[in-house]
């Protein structure tokens, strides 16, 4: 099969938006770029559908890699016969090709190896051919020095039986249908372990058991994760009669003594060799498809989190809060420069909150403070109470940011490269700080597994995990868009075509050269070619430049365009920038051209329309309830204020302005039947909840959204 049928199979996408998105792919473009400026090519394909013929493209690689290495084996072993290289060619699905290929595999020394070294395979044939009689008595032909009696002849010949049996694909197939249908999964407690404290947090899977095809992915990781840690072992259970009679329907067409032979073999092939095979195969596939919608819900969240509401250049106030060892306090520059930095000791044990209001508020007028961002770890409501107490000069916005992550960064090269003079503690509060400002471009530097925004991420694949978010970050990156002559390594690196040496060289270049004033300055960059300003330069902003385009999403290969609409219309491109009543009447069939179509152009009028503008909302003040300090201060019936900080496949986690978030399951999150959390509820979401439960020995919060 070929590529492109591969695919349609697959996606059943049209066949010319999969051809040439597998050439512009095959030309070292990027995701991002394809479904941005080359809509004419794939048919006006979004980034979802060219991710999932980038995905289908490596299967059909990896299976085709597969293919060759196989047919090569089966060539140095002289068995490649033409209808079996046929019928390997032609196969689409990698578990079937395993299986043809199973009868030759190389095996480690097994029974059935033994029993043919010891001359018993024509007994084995005999048998299988059911046409024999006085079975026994025709064993007695196969003794010899290592076989001592008829009953060795026959458990032999039985063993190589077994081993066809094994290999049989329909065989192999119909035990596969049955476990995918009717499997269980069935889990008891480890008897050294069950009273383990650690052990109580699966108490609930000491003695489980349901359908494997039903078993929800969190329940399912949350099983495994419990077996691993050895609080648990875990079975998965079919119908055995009714499988072996599906095998022996399959095989046995006599009733005599081969029969009774054939019978036996098949028992012990089910026993030693299929079942313990195809259980762990569909085992192993159902946690792929667990760990495939743990990234999936994962990836959404990363995207929310990522593209959450930056509040835009502003003078900032950073406070990392603690009580002994004080909140850590930095002021901030519109760019998110560090301009100062001291810890204040307003709580327990000093409890010098006299000194610390008289230092933020002289903070405040010194670097002209226009927010306050204060981190929600320990002492967190403690500081924002204090904060609001103060009477400032003017109105300054008081924020609570999540630190899921910052002291991750603050450990970081990156940390040190930035800031190699100061300590962790003040990186910290950098970041948080940063966070405000524009949380994409300060999450980027953070490995996304440590944002705290997934459910069981470090129990799932994890090259499979690590692909999925870049895939996000780079996404989010590109849809925002980056300011070239500010943005960080890390910021740069996800940018389309730029990468992490080249964005390390674009900041070299910067800061030896001084700021890029036009987007053909970016080609001055060493080592920056044609592919990869063609690839990222839609996506690199140039503030206050020469060329108005260049701080907006329009190519710079569209350019021509932009300044013929404007010369048609008799007005400068900054006349033309914003002036909806022009572009709205503007007749588009004239600007197409053998590569740009309507498509292209309706982008680019949109972008016209509103150049640069940020995707994202602006951010907005919170007040949690000021009642509400720790676990303790709950009860149910409570109405409370919260802020979505997580979502999963069973809900979604709400801070309500404590340390511990409570749950508001997907039964709870309105009347309706909920097949994706995420459509109901979105991070970062301001919502009123109801306390329905309050379990303070293990610290857990049931919440609900649908109490009218």
């Amino acid at each position: 099969m070929q590529l492109l049928n591969f695919i349609k199979l697959k996606t059943n996408l049209p066949e010319n938006g999969i051809k040439n998105t597998i050439q512009l792919l095959n030309d070292d473009c990027t995701i991002p770029f394809i479904s941005r400026y080359r809509k004419e090519h794939t048919g006006n394909l979004d980034e979802v559908q060219i991710g999932d013929i980038v995905k289908y493209k490596s299967q059909f690689e990896e299976l085709e890699k597969r293919k060759v290495t196989i047919l090569k084996i089966l060539e140095e072993q002289q068995v490649l016969t033409d209808e079996l290289k046929r019928k390997i060619e032609f196969t689409n699905d990698l578990t079937t090709l395993e299986d043809i290929y199973l009868p030759y595999k190389k095996k480690r020394k097994t029974k059935a190896e033994t029993a043919r070294k010891n001359g018993l395979e024509p007994l084995a044939k005999i048998i299988m051919s059911q046409r024999a009689n006085n079975i026994d008595f025709i064993a007695t032909n196969y003794l010899n020095e290592n076989i001592e009696n008829e009953d060795d002849a026959l458990e032999g010949a039985r063993y190589i039986i077994a081993e066809w049996v094994n290999e049989r694909t329909d065989v192999r197939n119909n035990i596969r249908y049955q476990l995918e249908k009717f499997a269980t999964i069935n889990t008891k407690a480890t008897k050294a372990k069950v009273d383990d404290e650690k052990a109580q947090k699966y108490r609930d899977y000491f003695n489980w058991s349901e359908s494997l095809n039903r078993c929800p992915s969190h329940r399912l990781l949350a099983i495994l994760r419990a077996e691993n840690e050895e609080f648990i072992r875990v079975k998965i259970e079919i119908d055995k009669e009714r499988a072996l009679d599906k095998i022996e329907d399959r095989i046995i067409n006599s009733n005599n003594d081969c029969a009774s032979q054939i019978k036996l073999a098949i028992e012990d092939s089910y026993k030693r060799l299929l079942f313990p095979a195809l259980s762990n195969e569909i085992l192993k596939a159902a946690k792929e498809k667990a760990d495939d919608n743990a990234i999936l819900v994962f990836a959404k969240n990363l995207k929310q989190l990522l593209l959450g509401s930056p509040l835009g250049e502003k003078t900032i106030l950073a406070i990392d809060p603690g009580f002994r060892s004080g909140c850590k306090v930095v002021c901030l520059n519109a760019q998110g420069g560090l301009e100062y930095n001291e810890n204040i000791y307003p709580h327990a044990p000093q409890n010098d909150q006299i000194g610390a209001i008289k230092k933020i508020s002289s903070l405040v007028d010194a670097y002209k403070i226009e927010a306050i961002a204060i981190g929600n770890g320990t002492a967190s409501r403690e500081t924002e109470q204090l904060i609001k107490k103060i009477k400032f000069y003017k109105d300054i916005q008081v924020f609570v940011v999540s630190e899921a992550g910052a002291s991750i960064y603050s450990a970081s090269k990156i940390a040190r490269d930035e800031f190699p003079n100061y300590d962790v503690t003040v990186r910290g509060a950098v970041s948080i700080g940063r966070r405000l400002a524009d949380p994409l471009a300060e999450l980027v530097k953070i490995d996304a597994k440590s944002i705290g925004v997934g459910q069981y991420q470090h129990d799932v694949d994890q090259t499979k995990l690590k692909n999925s978010l870049d895939i996000v970050v780079e996404s989010c990156v590109n849809t925002v868009g980056v300011n070239i002559n500010t943005a960080s390594n890390s910021l740069l690196s996800y940018v389309s075509g730029i990468g992490p040496k080249l964005a390390d060289t674009i900041v070299a270049f910067r800061t030896k050269n001084g700021a890029f004033i036009s987007r053909n300055d970016i080609k001055k960059v060493p080592r920056l070619g044609d592919k990869a300003f063609e690839q990222g330069a839609g996506f690199l902003r140039i503030k206050n430049g020469n060329n108005p385009l260049d701080d907006s999403a329009v190519h710079p290969e569209s350019y021509a365009i932009v300044t013929k609409m404007a010369k048609d219309q008799k007005a400068s491109i900054s006349e033309l920038i914003g002036n909806k009543e022009i572009l709205q009447n503007l007749e588009l069939q004239n600007y197409c051209t053998a590569k740009v179509g309507l498509p292209t152009l309706k982008d680019i009028i949109s972008e016209l329309e509103k150049p640069g503008l940020d995707p994202r909302q602006t951010a907005k003040v919170f007040t949690f309830n000021e009642n509400i300090r720790t676990i303790n201060d709950l009860h149910e019936g409570q109405l409370l204020p919260g802020i979505v900080n997580n979502i999963t496949n069973f809900g979604c986690f709400v801070d309500v302005g404590i340390k511990e978030s409570g749950l508001v399951h997907v039964s709870n999150l309105t009347d309706k039947f909920v097949s994706d959390v995420s459509e109901i509820v979105s991070l970062h979401q301001q919502v009123i909840v109801k306390v329905m439960e309050v379990d303070i020995a293990r610290k857990r919060i049931q919440l609900s959204m649908n109490y009218k």
